[in-house]
């Protein structure tokens, strides 16, 4: 890992979020769902990121109601090799797993 202290640090902290699906407009009864993929090919490719543990932190701090790890329905976390998608009912923000991911970058000393 000493060899990405240099210039290659911005790369790290870069995980690309991006907006899959965006929701249909809301009709009464019916909510809308939100999909994001975490695309985090280029950290797994230089063995610098696990992509379970990364799952596992995500599961463990994402906040429904106010409690930590209690997802229910609400909220499913999926990993597909260097890929995970997090799909989740409308009050839901891409700020909010940007926020995680740098506190997630943060603890293993990455970022």
């Amino acid at each position: 890992n000493a060899e990405y202290m240099g210039g290659n640090k911005r790369s790290l902290t870069c995980l690309f979020l991006r907006v899959v699906n965006m929701p249909a407009p809301v009709k009464k009864g019916k909510k809308s769902n939100l999909k994001f993929t975490l695309d985090c090919s280029a950290p797994v490719e230089d063995n610098i990121l696990d992509t379970s543990n990364f799952e596992k932190f995500l599961h463990d701090k994402i906040k429904v109601n106010g409690k930590a790890g209690n997802l229910g329905d609400s909220i499913a976390i999926t990993r597909e090799k260097s890929k995970i998608t997090v799909s989740a009912e409308a009050p839901f923000s891409k700020r909010y797993l940007k926020y995680l991911t740098k506190k997630y970058l943060k603890k293993q000393q990455l970022r």
